[in-house]
């Protein structure tokens, strides 16, 4: 991309590995950078914590960031997680489920978050919305797929008559290239803060410390990290 004067992007930051390796991304390439994020009920609700340790030790350790990175805004979609009943939302079993899918899905969550942050894109003067969704290495979750994020796009575009790029940079890589994008963005301070600050498990298990971070160790989103970190330190990515 071209960088142009005074560009500005909205990221959808989590809390998580990928939001936190997309913020980089975004930093390395806007003028200006905003965060958003998003209460909707879900079990892991530490991320949430996360999010603000994060964005604390960003400026600290980068602060030529630090200067880019502007207000981040918490939005509450508490009736998402009312409406939900999912393993993200309610106590019940991560698994597959009768439509094959993870039942970790919460349907229609990413298309919300866009929505939102569309919304207060619109009123930021930020055209530049930037989520981590992935469908080379995730859970099989329909909102996280390059046709649906274009269709939104589109959608949103129209709806808002005004236009506005949702840019998902992690979409055609899988976790252990996320792990090296990570650390050609911001080297080894990168890749250790996310190893620390980040949260990516599902339980919200920050009582143990593995070698690419903290987690149950158990679930889909510790297993797939774990597996990515492993390939990562291999040279495999």
């Amino acid at each position: 991309m071209t960088k142009t004067a005074r560009t500005r992007a909205l990221v959808l930051f989590s809390g998580g590995q990928d939001s936190t390796v997309c913020l980089a991304w975004a930093l390395a390439r806007y003028d200006e950078v905003e965060t958003v994020g998003f209460d909707y009920g879900q079990a892991h609700a530490v991320e949430l914590d996360c999010r603000q340790t994060l964005l604390s030790r960003l400026s600290t350790v980068f602060p030529e960031w630090e200067a880019k990175l502007g207000p981040d805004h918490m939005l509450s979609l508490a009736e998402l997680g009312r409406i939900s009943d999912t393993a993200l939302t309610r106590d019940v079993e991560i698994e597959m489920g009768e439509n094959g899918l993870p039942t970790t899905f919460v349907p229609g969550r990413n298309l919300l978050f866009f929505t939102y942050a569309a919304a207060l894109g619109y009123r930021r003067g930020a055209a530049a919305l930037i989520g981590g969704m992935c469908e080379t290495d995730y859970s099989g979750y329909p909102d996280c797929r390059s046709d649906t994020i274009r269709a939104l796009e589109q959608a949103i575009t129209l709806g808002m008559d005004k236009p506005f790029r949702l840019e998902t940079p992690l979409m055609r890589i899988d976790k252990a290239a996320t792990w090296k994008l990570a650390e050609e963005l911001g080297g080894k301070a990168l890749v250790d803060l996310i190893i620390e600050d980040s949260h990516s498990c599902y339980r919200g298990d920050r009582s143990k410390r593995h070698d690419w971070g903290y987690g149950c160790g158990a679930c889909p989103a510790c297993e797939l990290r774990a597996k990515g970190y492993a390939a990562y330190v291999s040279g495999e990515a």
